[in-house]
C-alpha cells in the first residue's frame, strides 16, 4: 500500500515552529506523511518535528541537495569528504525525525555545471561517496533515494538510465532511485518505460505537475505513471512536490518566478487527484 505526503518546500526550504499548524491542516486533509527540506542548521527543529509528527501519528520522508562545496564527484578528496559528512548529518537529521527516507539529488552538486558531460570518473566518485553514506543509512535503518533532475539543474543524472546506473554501481540496499514526474516529464520518452526500467529499485515517487503547480491541472502523463506503478507493484509513497515563491531565497535559487497555484489548492485538490488516480489504477 502507497503512502501520500506533501513536501513542505511549498512554504520554505528551512522548516520552523510556524509550519507546524500547517502540519496538523495537512494531516486533516488526509496525509500519511510530510517531507521536509534539510536546508535548515539547527538541530533542534529536526526532534521538535519528529516528536510533533509522533503526536499526530504521521510519518515523514526528507528532502536534501548538495551546493558546489559539497559535492560528491568533485576532483578534491577533501570537497567529497564534505558530502559525505553532510549526508551523515542529514541521515542523524531523519533519525530525529522519525523519517525513513532521505530523497533527493545529493548524487552530485545542484545546478553546479562543468560545461562537459559526465565522465565514468565522477560517476565512480559519486558511487564512493554514496556507498559509504549508505552504510551509515543502514545503521539507522534509513533509505537513500537518488533522485534524476532535469538538464537545467543537473548533468550528471538527468534520466533513470543515468540514475539507475549509479545506484546499480553503488550496489548498496539502501541506496535506491527517486523517480520525479516533473523531471521525468521534460527528460524521458516514456514515464511508463522509465518507471519500468529501474523498477526492482526504485524507492521513492514525487508526484509533480509539469509546471511545479497543482498535481492532475497539467499535461504530464498521468495515466502512464501511475498504470505502471501498479503493474511493477510500487508501494512506496508518492509525494507531492509543488513550488510557490513563498520562500523567495529557495524560489530564486530554482528559478521560480511566478506563482503556479496557491498551496492549499496543490494540497487540496493534489491529494484528491492522487487518491483518483490510485483508486483508477488499483495502485
Amino acid at each position: 500500500m502507497t503512502n501520500v505526503g506533501f513536501n513542505l518546500l511549498a512554504w520554505s526550504a528551512v522548516i520552523s515552529e510556524d509550519q507546524l499548524p500547517l502540519v496538523e491542516r495537512l494531516r486533516k486533509i488526509g496525509y500519511d506523511g510530510i517531507e521536509c527540506p534539510m536546508d535548515s542548521r539547527d538541530t533542534a527543529i529536526y526532534k521538535k518535528f519528529g516528536q510533533e509528527f509522533q503526536n499526530m501519528d504521521l510519518k515523514s520522508t526528507c528532502v536534501l541537495a548538495v551546493g558546489p562545496d559539497e559535492n560528491p564527484i568533485d576532483e578534491s578528496a577533501e570537497v567529497r569528504q564534505k558530502a559525505l559528512d553532510r549526508m551523515k548529518w542529514a541521515v542523524d537529521r531523519a533519525v530525529d525525525l522519525n523519517a525513513e527516507l532521505i530523497c533527493g539529488p545529493f548524487h552530485s552538486a545542484f545546478a553546479h555545471f562543468t560545461r562537459n558531460p559526465p565522465t565514468a570518473e565522477e560517476y565512480a566518485r559519486s558511487a564512493e561517496v554514496l556507498r559509504e553514506a549508505g552504510e551509515y543509512a543502514a545503521t539507522a535503518d534509513i533509505t537513500l533515494a537518488l533522485e534524476a533532475i532535469n538538464r537545467f539543474e543537473c548533468y550528471l543524472c538527468n534520466t533513470m538510465q543515468q540514475v539507475g546506473g549509479l545506484v546499480r554501481e553503488v550496489d548498496h540496499p539502501n541506496v535506491t532511485v527517486h523517480f520525479d514526474t516533473h523531471h521525468a516529464n521534460i527528460e524521458e520518452k516514456k514515464l511508463g518505460d522509465a518507471i519500468t526500467s529501474v523498477a526492482p529499485i526504485l524507492g521513492h515517487v514525487h508526484i509533480s505537475e509539469n509546471d511545479r503547480g497543482t498535481p492532475g491541472s497539467g499535461h504530464v502523463p498521468w495515466d502512464d505513471a501511475f498504470a505502471t506503478l501498479a503493474d511493477i507493484g510500487y508501494e512506496g509513497w508518492l509525494t507531492i512536490e509543488a513550488f510557490t515563491r513563498n520562500d523567495p531565497n529557495f524560489a530564486n535559487a530554482i528559478n521560480v518566478w511566478r506563482e503556479y497555484n496557491e498551496p492549499w489548492h496543490m494540497a487540496e485538490v493534489g491529494f484528491k487527484f492522487i487518491q483518483s488516480m490510485r483508486e483508477k489504477h488499483g495502485l
